[in-house]
């Protein structure tokens, strides 16, 4: 097959949707397919091919709703003139899906979008965007979700789209079924009698950073640490780095902090040293305002760490699924958006921390859930049957 993936962002940029496409466009040149990504032109981007994906450049940014700049048209007739047997948009609300919706009716290559969320569909100014999307949807010959759960599959299911498919996130064999040899607790300064909780999140402002330190703040823990490992938000100074490094900073100059060996790490790292982390840590602490199926929780179960979560995106399905994990108390408010109780995921994380036993048995949990299912190599073989369905007419 000749597949085209269009994605805001790809390799060098980390981020969510990036691990999404690069782990089903490699495992796809690994099954013999030609796979092409559509993507933001990156300066630091040096290789391409990208182990064996081809990357196409545009140096387009924006969306629909709050405009576009960049080579439109260029990227118009790249799709309209492309030879691709398929192509699969990833994500709505950014350029590399939207340029392509009005024009779908021209494209006669078949079509699979994967939404991941519809972030601002409770937002009054994607309003007329979301009016549009009910006709969008029919126009595909597949619509992907992530959970059979969330907001995205119910205004489908809303509109009368019909021709839908649920396939999960997963998590890498390669990354974490091979051997760790570093000692990232020693690179970080974390002794091995520390309680080690991560989270792992770029600096958005909406990972639920300031939530975790929060919560950690307020726990009688000792012999703890809370390690928050995320790149400064492309977003810039909209993000939430600064403002954690500042809570870092005064964490570690209280006194009770000290006595208590209780500190805060805000890091960015490379991949190898984060799945180093990942198996290191004992647990994971994610009190996310907003996501659609976030891959932290299926990195947690193929690295056996038990996880904490709020009421995001289709955690509670994850959660249904692995017995990994516990929700936090959570509350939403008129965006959608999810924030835990603090005071009462304090007391959760507090207990959970000083039971082995239990978590113990959550590791174990989703490892197995992970290995019988969640494996990019067993979401990719699930990606490639789709497609060679939907090539040869098969019906949904």
């Amino acid at each position: 097959m000749k597949i085209l993936h269009t994605v805001e962002f790809y390799e060098p940029s980390i981020g969510g949707m990036q691990e999404v496409v690069k782990q089903l466009s490699e495992i796809l040149v690994k099954k013999g397919h030609s796979v092409t990504v559509a993507t933001s032109y990156d300066p630091k981007r040096t290789n391409n091919p990208i182990n064996g994906v081809t990357i196409k450049e545009f140096d387009i940014s924006g969306n629909l709703v709050r405009g576009m700049t960049g080579p439109i048209k260029e990227y118009e007739n790249f799709l309209l003139n492309s030879d691709f047997d398929i192509i699969t948009n990833f994500a709505a609300q950014q350029w590399a899906t939207d340029i392509m919706l009005p024009i779908m009716p021209d494209i006669s290559t078949k079509k699979v979008f994967v939404p991941t969320g519809f972030s601002g569909l409770f937002l009054p100014e994607y309003k007329e965007y979301f009016e549009k999307m009910k006709n969008w949807l029919k126009l595909y010959d597949r619509n992907v979700f992530l959970s059979n759960t969330y907001r995205d599959i119910d205004f489908a299911r809303k509109n009368g789209v019909k021709n839908i498919v649920i396939i999960p996130n997963g998590a890498s064999s390669e990354e974490f079924s091979s051997e760790t040899t570093m000692d990232i607790r020693k690179e970080l300064g974390i002794s091995k009698k520390q309680f080690l909780i991560l989270h792992v999140g770029s600096h958005t402002g909406l990972k639920g950073h300031s939530e975790a330190i929060e919560i950690f703040r307020r726990t009688n823990l000792k012999n703890a640490v809370l390690v928050i490992v995320g790149r400064e938000s492309l977003q810039g100074n909209f993000g939430c780095f600064h403002e954690c490094k500042r809570k870092e900073k005064l964490f570690s100059i209280n006194p009770i902090n000290y006595v208590r060996n209780k500190k805060i790490i805000i890091c960015s790292l490379n991949r190898e040293q984060t799945v180093a982390l990942y198996k290191a840590a004992d647990l994971f602490l994610f009190p996310s305002n907003v996501e659609c199926s976030p891959i932290v929780l299926f990195e947690c179960m193929a690295s056996k760490t038990p996880f904490l979560t709020t009421d995001v995106g289709n955690s509670a399905e994850i959660i249904q699924w692995s017995n990994a994990g516990e929700l936090l108390p959570t509350y939403k408010n008129n965006q959608g958006h999810s924030y835990p109780d603090l005071e009462k995921s304090v007391r959760i994380l507090e207990k959970i921390c000083h039971d082995k036993e239990y978590l113990q048995k959550l590791s174990h949990n989703g490892f197995h859930a992970w290995v019988k299912r969640f494996t990019w190599e067993a979401i990719a073989s699930e990606y490639e049957n789709l497609y060679l369905n939907v090539i040869n007419g098969a019906s949904e």
